[in-house]
């Protein structure tokens, strides 16, 4: 028994010890395949960081790529941003002089002209005021003569003059000029009168003026007739426009004057084909040359006659470049469908030069408003015959310069007038002219 016993312990002590013994090669075959695994991920991780290493360079290699191509841009842009500085400041110099022109010559008389239009400035005064100024009416006195039917000074019982209360002051003596001018502007019928002959003028000038050089327009512009010599012909129209106002007038008048006697050329003309003026000297009838400029139709005539002539090339000039613009291909389908000349100018070429007139038509008028030097040569200034031919800037110099008045705050107020009737005018035009397909595109837009 004893001796099974001891088999029996020794045969579990080597069970045991195998089972050590295999536990012990199953704890190094882990740790082996644990180191491995270990290698393994060690040398992933060492290749992944290699790998994304290369990675980074890359990135930094492109990204001072584009850090050098930007500042290459910024550096090419500056140069361009420098030569566009330089090119802009020698445009700022070559536009100073007309800028500092138009400053000095137009935009502050023209502020000033609105300035003084308001204040009481007279004769040969530099100083003047906004209010409680002297009433020019009644010197400040609060009273007038009065007048009988016979322009006579009227006289009371003991012969005194009899006097009245001003009514532009109310019997005070004081005015506020800005108000005193513009109702006089409005009450005053010689700036009326001094306006129709304005416009008479200028429609005289106008009219045939715009027939003629769009008939002239049409004609030169006409692929059909292709007529020869259209530059110079264009050229010859458009001189008289270069010629001075002032030389034209004086021109006119030494051609038409009158001294009595047969000195001026067109007296001289008619004389030789017998053509005299027949007039009453001393109870018998007597020839004599003719005085043009004491007839109201020649001198309004010849007035607007020198505008015509000077202006309607340019009148001529602006339709032909609105004719240029109108595309070809219109021209050549009228002509497919059978269209004559005149079928094209009458619904191709008149619609289409619509805008083209309305600009030469405002630009007249405005022109028109402005007229001065060719009335006041003709007439040495005063707008005679009748003062007829004395426009509204006419009349407005020679109450502010001339005719011995010297008033020029109401000259101020007289060209104040002029340029709000000019807008006015303008806006009129603009109005009831301007195409209305393209005003009902416009409010349709709007909506």
């Amino acid at each position: 028994m004893a001796k099974k016993k001891k088999v029996g312990q020794k045969a579990k002590a080597e069970l045991l010890q195998e089972n050590t013994d295999t536990d012990t090669a199953n704890t190094e075959s882990v740790q082996e395949d644990t180191s491995e695994v270990k290698a393994e991920l060690l040398q992933e991780n060492v290749d992944a960081g290699e790998a994304t290493t290369e990675v980074l360079q890359k990135e930094d290699a492109v990204q001072e790529k584009k850090n050098i191509a930007t500042a290459n841009k910024k550096l090419k842009t500056k140069k361009i941003i420098g030569h566009e500085e330089r090119t802009n400041r020698y445009g700022y110099i070559f536009v100073a002089p007309f800028v500092l022109a138009f400053l000095i010559f137009n935009f502050w008389p023209t502020i000033n002209t609105f300035v003084v239009s308001f204040t009481d400035l007279r004769g040969l005064k530099k100083d003047y005021i906004f209010s409680n100024a002297r009433c020019p009416s009644c010197d400040a006195t609060g009273q007038l003569l009065q007048i009988d039917n016979n322009g006579a000074p009227k006289l009371d019982a003991q012969g005194e003059f009899v006097f009245e209360t001003c009514d532009v002051c109310h019997g005070t003596g004081r005015i506020t000029p800005g108000k005193y001018n513009y109702s006089k502007l409005v009450k005053d019928r010689y700036f009326w009168e001094a306006l129709g002959n304005t416009f008479i003028i200028w429609g005289l000038n106008f009219i045939p003026q715009l027939g003629m050089a769009l008939i002239l327009a049409i004609w030169l512009s006409d692929a059909r007739l292709n007529l020869a010599g259209k530059g110079l012909f264009r050229a010859v129209v458009y001189m008289p426009n270069l010629l001075t106002a002032a030389s034209v007038a004086l021109l006119y008048r030494s051609l038409f004057g009158f001294g009595g006697h047969l000195t001026a050329p067109a007296n001289q003309f008619l004389s030789s084909l017998g053509i005299q003026a027949t007039v009453l000297f001393n109870g018998e009838y007597v020839k004599e040359a003719f005085n043009f400029f004491r007839s109201v139709p020649f001198a309004r005539g010849l007035t607007a006659f020198i505008q015509w002539w000077m202006w309607y090339g340019h009148t001529l000039i602006m339709l032909m470049a609105g004719i240029t613009s109108i595309p070809t291909s219109l021209y050549e389908s009228a002509t497919v469908d059978g269209a004559n000349s005149t079928q094209t100018a009458l619904f191709i070429t008149l619609p289409l030069l619509r805008p083209m007139m309305l600009y030469i038509l405002v630009t007249s008028m405005i022109g028109g408003m402005q007229m001065f030097d060719i009335p006041y040569l003709l007439t040495s200034g005063n707008g005679a015959p009748n003062f007829k031919i004395r426009t509204t800037v006419v009349y407005q110099y020679n109450v502010a310069f001339g005719m011995g008045v010297g008033d020029k705050a109401y000259g101020a107020a007289i060209s104040v007038g002029i340029f709000i009737i000019t807008i006015i005018l303008a806006m009129l035009i603009f109005f009831f002219l301007q195409d209305r397909s393209d005003l009902a595109k416009r409010k349709g837009g709007m909506k």
